[in-house]
């Protein structure tokens, strides 16, 4: 596994390696000793799959509050995703500041998600399955998010007018957390 330090402090991407032969490869997702090695969390009491059927749809900004906010690994294990994390920590250089990546189940990339950040997606294809050990149960009355069309944060979607969720719609802008 390679750790790449991104524009925002405490996110990572992750490109694991992945042999392979004619039979096809191996793919190492997570490895304790690594994570540990970078002074990553190694705890997950949740994995959560999700499943997007259509081109375009976007899914977020999404965190869990304090007092557990949550640690996310995110893997796209079927299909194409631009996924965006903000930096939603007070005080911090980046604060309101986003950074987007590509995840596919070609390039096997995972993001490494601190808590105090927000996350979201969008589809670049249609069958998109999206994989998230979370250091944190679920906790309903501690889920918020922020609008994903927040014209403060300005964030460059790559497909126009997308498909998103009544909940997603309502978020708050961060102006309003």
């Amino acid at each position: 596994m390679i750790f790449h330090e991104t524009e925002l402090s405490g996110l990572l991407l992750i490109e694991p390696t992945a042999p392979a032969d004619s039979r096809g490869y191996f793919l190492r997702t997570f490895c304790a000793d690594s994570f540990e090695t970078h002074s990553l969390n190694t705890t997950w009491p949740q994995t959560n799959l999700s499943y997007t059927a259509r081109l375009g749809t976007l899914r977020g900004l999404h965190f869990q509050r304090d007092p557990a906010p949550e640690v996310k690994l995110i893997q796209c294990v079927t299909g194409r995703i631009l996924d965006v994390i903000v930096d939603l920590r007070k005080g911090s250089s980046t604060y309101g500041k986003w950074v987007s990546f590509e995840l596919s189940e070609e390039n096997h990339r995972m993001l490494y998600v601190p808590g105090g950040f927000a996350h979201g997606f969008q589809c670049l294809e249609d069958d998109c399955r999206v994989s998230y050990m979370m250091s944190e149960s679920y906790v309903p009355e501690l889920a918020a998010g922020v609008r994903w069309s927040d014209p403060d944060l300005a964030i460059e979607w790559p497909i126009a007018d997308p498909y998103v969720s009544q909940r997603d719609a309502e978020l708050p802008l961060l102006a309003d957390l």
